[in-house]
């Protein structure tokens, strides 16, 4: 059902679909559909949180890792980019309805907040380790969270490159005056990123009571 409403919404648009629209989509009465969803506002909630969910999860194990900030910064980055850029619909371009300003959306909002307060606290670590302040005297810490978010509009457009997670990663650390070894950075954010990736995807099971 969500992946029914993720195409017709990135598609026809929100507005434009109705609930039989996607019930139908998935081969399944209407009535049937709204003992899973009340309204096509609650799908889009669900589809929205997608869009954070594992984001948010990565940067919960990053920001606890001991690896350099650069390092970090630079796995973050790409693992979110990754998730909007090769993510079978182009769901981050629904952020800019005017739906989603919507107080049912607020807990979307909020874990997106969240997400954009771990790039703030990485680009300050960065900023910091690599003492670019200097050169750099004001610096607005959402750059990087900004610089990822315009790849839908990229997606939209039928812009960017098959490897446009990596080409953004290293982009935000170059406008935020890195210049270290770039073989050896994408080296070791590989490695963070396939281990964050791999506990996301299978996290350890609660101990029994």
């Amino acid at each position: 059902m969500l992946d029914a409403a993720a195409e017709l919404f990135t598609t026809l648009g929100f507005a434009a679909t109705s609930t039989r629209q996607i019930a139908e989509a998935v081969g399944m009465r209407q009535a049937s559909l709204y003992h899973h969803f009340r309204t096509k506002h609650d799908m889009l909630a669900a589809l929205l949180d997608t869009t954070v969910a594992s984001s948010l999860a990565a940067a919960h194990r990053l920001l606890d890792r001991p690896e350099s900030p650069d390092v970090l910064l630079h796995a973050l980055t790409y693992l979110d980019c990754r998730q909007l850029w090769d993510s079978p619909w182009n769901l981050g371009i629904l952020y800019l309805l005017p739906e989603v300003r919507d107080p049912r959306f607020d807990e979307f909002h909020r874990r997106r907040n969240e997400l954009r307060q771990s790039y703030r606290i990485l680009v300050r670590r960065l900023l910091t380790d690599c003492d670019t302040a200097a050169d750099h005297p004001v610096i607005d810490e959402d750059l990087v969270f900004r610089l990822v978010e315009t790849l839908p509009n990229l997606r939209a457009d039928g812009l960017g490159e098959p490897d446009q997670p990596r080409r953004t990663a290293d982009l935000a650390l170059h406008v935020l005056g890195w210049r270290g070894d770039w073989a050896t950075l994408h080296t070791a954010s590989a490695e963070v990123v396939e281990e964050v990736a791999r506990a996301i995807a299978d996290p350890p099971a609660d101990p029994a009571p």
